[in-house]
């Protein structure tokens, strides 16, 4: 049955091209991912099941849904309610319907349901109507729809609860499924991994964990094999979710390549309380012990960077938006624009020759005291050893300029009532510069995108530590980041040692 349907699904991918599809946030699940997903729910024992499928596409995740039903001797009856608004994709999910229907040894019966499956919800969601009236299912199944939407358009202004800025549909998707679920029903979904982490997706996960618990996390290590006949490019996560207060001990971790190679998996239990951390309820999507120690480790210190006054920022200047104020050479009134390319082996490095990297400001919003600051990369390639690349900025390096400007690819960290001292800014650089931080990062962050956000949030120690690691480092010609594992890892040693000794 899951076979035609994915034979049917290709025929309708090659008559619509990948542009087309993509405008709705529309890509399609392999018929592999299609079956896990599928395998991972608990099948209630029960008469008659309810399949929800939010954004159906071509029905791909309701037949592989349908066939695990299929082999639950109790279940007699299999209601499936499937929302799609793409009248292109309709008649093809109506054909597939007919078809499951016919050829399931189950009772199956269908609603197609050509209603935007946000909107038409909108009142139910909010309280305005008794609950009863709205969809309620046992299982539901979802590849949501991969779309930006502005933060006025109808989907976001229908569950204001979750939204925070412009939000993405898959998420809002996400949210109204947990809420079609029944007590104790369960919710599989195939996500980007953004939401796990920042303050845009706040009000998500206050949402998702508030009326649900993850039972199992499934990761593709490598992001261009998961919807690999669309060249998708988003870090993806699969989630399992169970609509229930109680909170599990543990939660399933399972890890794979791609989304052909489910048959290999890595696999790891972690306490849901390392895995759902913190008041603003982080997900740390841990794979190995080395990532669990890493987490463990850091999570001990009780600090963060605005406890101390200081604050990762973005760099100032969108040098595109400014291309009449860029400078090639240095001219009166001109200040250093710096650029990531200027970071070089944890040193910043200018002038290098790089087109426009002088900066007329035309206002004052452009420029920055020329004051000390740990510049850190806000982009890398995906393929790169470290996540975190930083670079010292010491304001005596150019004691020619009152004030810097900083293109906006990269971030800094300073502080806004005084300046960095020297200890403070190698100190940090120890951090950041470490391993440790960096599996943090990635831990917390499956993007290539360094967020001051989340940086902001991670712990480190007291003040007054962060100093003795940067005189540690102070004077050294090697500041690599094996020289600041061997200096940070020394701390980490003192401390464990003084921790033994006090108990």
């Amino acid at each position: 049955m899951l076979d035609y349907i994915v034979q049917q699904t290709t025929i309708y991918m090659e008559s619509m091209p990948k542009q087309v599809r993509k405008k709705s946030g529309q890509f399609f699940t392999s018929v592999e991912t299609a079956r896990f997903m599928a395998g991972l729910f608990a099948i209630p024992a029960q008469p008659e099941v309810t399949i929800l499928d939010p954004g159906a596409g071509t029905g791909i995740l309701t037949a592989a849904l349908l066939e695990r039903v299929s082999e639950i001797p109790e279940v007699e009856r299999v209601h499936i309610i499937c929302y799609e608004t793409d009248e292109k994709i309709i008649p093809v999910l109506e054909d597939n319907l007919r078809y499951m229907a016919d050829h399931c040894v189950k009772k199956v019966d269908y609603e197609l349901r050509t209603l935007n499956y946000i909107t038409s919800q909108e009142n139910t969601f909010n309280g305005s109507l008794f609950p009863e009236s709205g969809v309620t299912c046992d299982l539901c199944i979802g590849n949501p729809p991969y779309m930006k939407i502005g933060k006025d358009a109808p989907e976001a202004k229908a569950m204001p609860e979750i939204c925070y800025g412009a939000p993405n549909l898959y998420f809002l998707f996400a949210a109204m499924s947990l809420f079609n679920v029944c007590n104790g029903g369960e919710m599989v979904y195939i996500i980007p991994r953004s939401w796990t982490s920042g303050m845009y997706f706040r009000r998500f996960r206050q949402y998702l964990f508030c009326h649900g618990v993850m039972e199992q996390i499934h990761l593709f290590t490598s992001r261009d094999k998961v919807f690999d006949t669309e060249q998708v490019l988003q870090e993806t996560m699969i989630i399992k979710i169970r609509k229930q207060r109680q909170t599990p001990s543990n939660i399933l971790v399972t890890s794979s390549e791609s989304n052909c190679d489910f048959q290999h998996l890595q696999q790891i239990s972690l306490p849901y309380s390392a895995v759902v951390y913190g008041a603003d309820q982080y997900v740390f999507l841990m794979t190995n012990h080395r990532e669990v120690e890493a987490v463990s480790l850091l999570n001990a210190f009780p600090y963060t960077l605005p406890d101390f006054g200081m604050k990762m920022k973005t760099g100032l200047t969108v040098d595109f938006r400014e291309r009449e104020a860029l400078r090639n050479i240095e001219v009166d009134g001109a200040v250093p624009l710096f650029f990531a390319q200027h970071i070089q082996d944890g040193r910043v490095c200018f002038p290098i020759g790089k087109e426009g990297e002088y900066l007329v400001p035309s206002r004052k919003s452009l420029v920055q005291p020329n004051s000390n600051y740990l510049f850190v990369r806000r982009f890398t390639a995906k393929e790169e050893k470290r996540r975190l690349q930083c670079g010292i900025y010491l304001a005596e390096q150019f004691p020619q300029y009152q004030t810097i400007s900083t293109q906006n690819k990269i971030n800094f960290i300073d502080n806004a009532e005084h300046t960095l001292s020297k200890d403070v800014v190698y100190g940090l650089y120890v951090l950041f510069n470490s391993t440790l931080y960096d599996v943090y990062y990635r831990v917390l962050n499956g993007s290539t995108q360094v967020n001051a956000t989340e940086i902001n949030h991670m712990p480190v120690p007291d003040i007054s530590i962060i100093e003795a690691l940067g005189q540690a480092l102070l004077g050294k010609s090697d500041i690599t980041e094996e020289t600041c594992n061997q200096i940070l890892e020394g701390f980490l040693h003192g401390e464990n040692q003084r921790s033994a000794s006090l108990s």
